[in-house]
């Protein structure tokens, strides 16, 4: 067995095969940047070894600093985990060359299905069903457009050299390939330093299917069933699950001899995954599953696999990349249940998706389902890696219990300030259509709207929040709040969603919570966070009676905007009156005058002259006086 293991990775599939690692009694080593020098993977491993500047191009995609890094450790393996290097034939070379283990496949497997063209003529040749189209060298704008002609609308045009929905293209009318096809090239060129390109017929209900498959160097190949992935996003998977709904035992059988036959074809070694596209437009059937490319590496979407076979992947390759046999034969491997998994990401659903990055101020996720994750609270996510934050992995007996756990699991997320899409996975495994199994890889698009529009906090959600503002030593929900002499009470609460003003009447009694009520993740004098259904809303006290929206009646003074402090003119200590002027920001070029709301002592001030500060910032804070 490997003695000590480097992991040329980062992040979630780091933590995760130093776990494994760590169970088998292997020691391991990380590799990390300059954003990673804390990162939860460096915190795991036994050891670790700096390898470059933040950006991947310096570090994480640098063979010759990981191979160093390696030899100074005494590594005698290096595993890729998935994404970066993984899929480098001259890398994984690089490593046999310099002596190590490597946990991968051969690197001529590599390179024979790291082009897409070949890699289908391979398949073609191997007996295994692609989906038609044109594969040819010949790459002039004549021969592609006949070719596409030939083949019919719509069509894909994909980068030979091309994944990760990079130098692809959908092509509607044949008056719109030239165009599309000068796109396509020109990503695939930027992207893979290769413009060529390859035709397919588009499937007009596709489904992505693949098939996990496990090869020895004893010339043993086995399947470890198929996985469904048609929840994308942009051609980037979002929601994985096991089994793949509406699979017969018949289409099963021919779909995983198919993914076999492909790694015979090529001698494969160690873990890999076959993808299939499905013509779903008339059910899953065999004859209408066409071969579609190999990912020579461990899958992000593995652990759906290992939770419903009970295999631990990572140890199959850790064992199979020092020698040993497959651990299990084909009629020893079964399946049972149902196992649903959903990407997490720091990216904002409401606004295009747009990656979130920050510190991890707020770190909560649920508890009793698997969660893989490279992060912990107090972490910082970068603009420099993926922006995968988790991945939450539910099993059920059935496919409707483990889609109900993992949207609970969804729903109890709470992450903030740094911006998340746990709302918009529990809305997406909520929609009748996906727990029906009725599903295609354009099922996102279909609900883009209700998937991702802004959602107001519930009644409940406004009286939590509410109640959080109450003075203290008021009784939360007492006969008393808002009591008013010869009046009745005034039971209504002003405060501010974000920016937006809300008034909330508080109720005469005590709601019952519910299963998965809204809860108060933080709470200051300034601001009360709660969290629901996947998403924050922040709340904090209304500021109406603020000299420029500044001073407030609670004694805390904020900044209104952001700007520079260019007077404090008074001191901890101080008796001010009402009105009188506390401290001035300039933004803008303008003055901004905050007063004392009330007669009072200045408490604390937290600010000082010349300081650039934030909106929300407290720079003052002042105690009343007795009346």
């Amino acid at each position: 067995m490997i003695k000590r293991l480097l992991i040329a990775n980062r992040g979630e599939i780091a933590c995760r095969i130093i776990r494994t690692a760590r169970r088998l009694g292997v020691e391991t080593v990380a590799v990390f940047s300059d954003a990673d020098a804390g990162a939860l993977h460096v915190r795991m491993a036994d050891t670790a070894v700096h390898i470059g500047p933040s950006p991947v191009s310096e570090s994480y995609l640098r063979g010759d600093a990981i191979i160093a890094a390696a030899l100074e450790s005494g590594a005698d393996a290096i595993h890729p985990g998935f994404g970066f290097l993984s899929e480098n034939a001259q890398f994984a070379q690089a490593v046999i060359d310099a002596g190590l283990i490597w946990v991968g496949p051969d690197p001529a497997s590599i390179e024979a299905m790291g082009l897409k063209d070949a890699a289908k003529k391979l398949m073609q040749d191997a007996g295994v069903p692609v989906t038609p189209g044109y594969l040819g060298a010949d790459q002039s704008p004549k021969t592609l457009a006949e070719a596409g002609d030939e083949i019919g609308y719509p069509l894909l045009i994909k980068a030979i050299a091309g994944g990760g929905g990079k130098g692809m293209r959908r092509v509607e009318r044949p008056e719109d390939f030239s165009a599309a096809l000068q796109s396509c090239r020109r990503e695939a060129k930027s992207a893979f330093g290769d413009d060529r390109v390859l035709l397919e017929k588009y499937v007009t209900r596709p489904r992505h299917i693949e098939v996990q498959i496990f090869g020895d160097r004893h010339g043993n190949v086995v399947h470890l069933f198929e996985r469904d992935c048609s929840l994308q996003r942009r051609h980037q998977k979002v929601i994985e699950e096991a089994p793949a709904p509406g699979m017969d035992e018949g289409t099963r059988a021919a779909i995983c001899a198919a993914a076999v036959k492909a790694a015979q074809a090529v001698d494969y070694v160690g873990a890999g995954t076959i993808e299939f596209i499905a013509d779903a437009s008339d059910g899953l059937r065999a004859d209408r599953i066409w071969f579609m490319e190999m990912n020579t590496r461990l899958q992000v979407e593995h652990p759906v696999t290992e939770a419903i076979t009970g295999v631990d992947l990572v140890e199959w390759q850790l064992r199979i990349a020092a020698g040993e046999t497959l651990p299990k034969s084909q009629d020893q491997l079964s399946f049972s249940g149902w196992a649903v998994e959903a990407r997490l990401y720091a990216e904002d659903p409401a606004n295009g998706f747009m990656p979130s990055t920050g510190t991890l101020e707020i770190f909560e996720l649920p508890n009793g389902i698997r969660i893989e994750t490279g992060v912990a609270a107090g972490d910082a996510i970068t603009p420099f890696y993926d922006p995968m934050i988790a991945k939450l992995i539910a099993h059920g007996r059935t496919r409707t219990e483990a889609i109900e756990t993992l949207k609970t699991a969804c729903r109890s997320i709470a992450i903030h300030p740094v911006k998340t899409n746990a709302a918009f996975l529990a809305r997406a495994l909520s929609e009748p259509e996906f727990g029906a199994g009725n599903i295609d890889t354009g099922f996102i698009e279909r609900h883009g709207v209700a998937l991702t529009q802004p959602v107001a906090p519930s009644a409940q959600a406004l009286e939590l929040a509410a109640q959080s503002m109450l003075p203290q030593g008021q009784g939360a929900w007492g006969d008393l709040i808002g009591f008013r002499m010869n009046a009745g009470p005034n039971r209504a609460m002003r405060m501010r969603l974000a920016s937006e003003p809300v008034t909330v009447v508080l109720p005469f009694g005590m709601r019952q919570p519910g299963a998965q009520a809204p809860r108060i993740v933080d709470r200051s004098a300034q601001r009360t966070l709660i969290a629901e259904a996947g998403e924050i809303f922040a709340f904090s006290p209304d500021r109406s009676n603020a000299t420029h929206g500044g001073a407030a009646v609670d004694g805390a003074i904020l900044a209104p905007i952001p700007g520079k402090v260019t007077a404090i003119p008074v001191a901890p200590g101080q008796r001010v009156a009402k009105g009188e002027t506390l401290i001035v920001l300039e933004a803008m070029k303008m003055e901004y005058t905050l007063s004392a709301p009330f007669d009072g002592t200045v408490t604390a001030i937290n600010a000082s002259g010349g300081e650039q500060v934030t909106e929300g910032t407290v720079l003052v804070e002042i105690a009343e006086e007795n009346q």
